[in-house]
């Protein structure tokens, strides 16, 4: 998962320092890389490394990241490579120029380089499929052919932009929202025709015009001081120039709109709105539907506290006491400077972190019956030594619930699932998940009260992507095979592999330095 934002600004100012904020905002959707370009009189300034924002920018970039126009991204490696040459965004000489950030993962990446290769001479420098999809994108645009101004030289023309977008959306498959520049022209924001991965623009008006932004999430928008405009619309692509005029069209055909539910489960912000629906209200919501289900099947039931796992399980566990009449209690304090452990490569540094992480306080415990509220449960790390944490403090007994219902398939669309077979869930029962977490009872989210109740108002979309949970990949074109690929890519000892080819070469470049 990966975090983007494009910024337009007035004629002559400077939007560095909004991205960087914009950034910060989406600091969760990933933290192993960021990057900034900015465009100033038809020139790319770029900076992108390896970190948290506040580790890769300091003031001397900052002073050179000038220009009134730019996107940023933040990243976190879908296959456990941590290399900078895989920060984004990226960019291209040619046509034009061209810089990319994107969010999410293409299913058909390496068919798309293989054509780049063999039948465009264009050459790919990392494994990155976003790379892939820049290059694509270069490509599909060339081929629309130059249109001549008076003077006879070449320009874009917005709706030959169009076109090539429209190409592009027929020709990759995936889950992808992109934000970039075409130097000395505009900015461009496209999302795929599914809707999966989540994008959003708004505007802020003054006195001669008006400013810009495209992101990830609706909390990065608002934070800046934008009104929302509209969600970018599955298959649509939007065109922005640099006097700050907005286009847009519908650059794919129509089917079903189907975003991804991890979004409200887990990623996005709860302060976020996402296709129309509120991030924070959808919690609330799954927290209450999950506490409904434990009162049909356990009436008479002897929970003395709801604790929820912090963040991401707080706000269904708020409203799971209320529903539970029951009190609810933090018992857990969070440090706030060790990552998210759900998105951290190797098995050993996310046992470690779950420790470092979280402490738990004994007096919310001592002699009680507790039940732990989760947003889901992955591979089982942080839940089994959760609940040990708390038996450790004097909890008598430990319940577990979890807002999302069992995790036994692979995202394929952006989220870096790992590999099936370090599921908790894989090939096991609820009950054998029960023993193997060490809870005395546990409880999932079914996956139609999930749907049904995160979709909670009125919105255009068809349903969701839930290809974690039931193995339904919208798109159609996941096969055995492909799984099979991914399961390599993704157990832990090839990503520690990567990681070390990776330190191998920053050693590497830091010696010839």
């Amino acid at each position: 998962m990966c975090g983007i934002i494009g910024i337009v600004g007035r004629l002559g100012s400077n939007v560095n320092q909004a991205l960087y904020d914009g950034l910060t905002v989406l600091q969760h959707r990933g933290q192993d890389a960021a990057g900034i370009v900015t465009e100033q009189h038809e020139k790319f300034n770029l900076r992108k490394g390896n970190g948290l924002v506040s580790d890769v920018f300091y003031k001397r970039h900052m002073q050179k990241l000038l220009g009134h126009i730019g996107i940023g991204h933040v990243r976190y490696p879908t296959a456990g490579s941590s290399s900078t040459a895989e920060a984004q965004p990226f960019y291209v000489n040619s046509p034009y120029g061209l810089a990319l950030a994107h969010n999410g993962n293409l299913t058909n990446s390496g068919e798309i380089a293989q054509q780049l290769i063999v039948h465009h001479r264009r050459h790919v420098n990392t494994t990155s499929d976003s790379e892939v999809l820049l290059n694509h994108l270069a490509v599909q645009l060339d081929a629309t052919g130059d249109q001549m101004n008076i003077n006879g030289e070449p320009f874009l023309d917005v709706d030959n932009f169009f076109d090539a977008i429209k190409n592009v959306n027929a020709t990759v498959r995936g889950g992808y929202a992109c934000v970039g520049l075409v130097n000395g022209y505009g900015l461009f924001a496209f999302r795929d025709p599914h809707g999966i991965r989540p994008l959003i623009y708004g505007k802020r008006d003054y006195e001669n015009g008006t400013e810009w932004v495209v992101a990830s999430e609706s909390a990065a928008i608002t934070a800046l001081g934008f009104e929302i405009v509209a969600d970018v619309q599955p298959g649509e692509a939007i065109f922005i120039s640099t006097s700050g005029h907005l286009f847009t069209k519908q650059c794919a055909e129509k089917k079903a709109f189907t975003p991804c539910i991890f979004e409200h489960v887990y990623f996005a912000r709860p302060d976020s709105t996402i296709d129309g629906i509120s991030v924070y209200q959808a919690r609330l919501n799954q927290g209450r539907r999950l506490a409904e289900r434990v009162l049909e099947n356990w009436p008479d039931h002897d929970i003395d506290a709801v604790i929820p796992v912090p963040d991401s399980g707080r706000i269904s566990a708020i409203q799971m006491a209320n529903t539970l009449n029951v009190p609810y209690r933090e018992g857990f304090v969070k440090n706030r400077y060790v990552g998210r452990t759900f998105i951290m490569p190797g098995q050993e540094m996310r046992m470690k972190s779950v420790r470092r992480k979280l402490n738990a306080i004994p007096r919310e415990f001592e002699g009680k019956n507790v039940l732990l509220v989760d947003d889901s449960i992955v591979r089982g790390t942080t839940s089994a030594q959760i609940i040990e944490m708390a038996r450790e403090v004097g909890a008598k007994k430990v319940y577990f619930a979890s807002a999302a219902p069992p995790v036994r398939h692979p995202n394929v669309y952006g989220i870096d699932m790992p590999a099936v077979d370090e599921f908790i869930a894989d090939g096991k029962s609820i009950e054998e998940i029960n023993t193997t977490i060490g809870s005395d009872k546990l409880f999932y989210q079914r996956l139609d009260d999930l749907e049904e109740v995160t979709r909670h108002k009125e919105t255009n979309i068809d349903g969701f992507d839930s290809s974690c949970f039931n193995g339904n990949y919208v798109t159609g074109d996941i096969n055995q095979a492909y799984l099979d690929r991914l399961q390599a890519e993704r157990n832990d000892a090839s990503k520690q592999e990567k990681l070390a080819e990776d330190e191998q070469g920053i050693d590497l470049h830091n010696h010839q330095s």
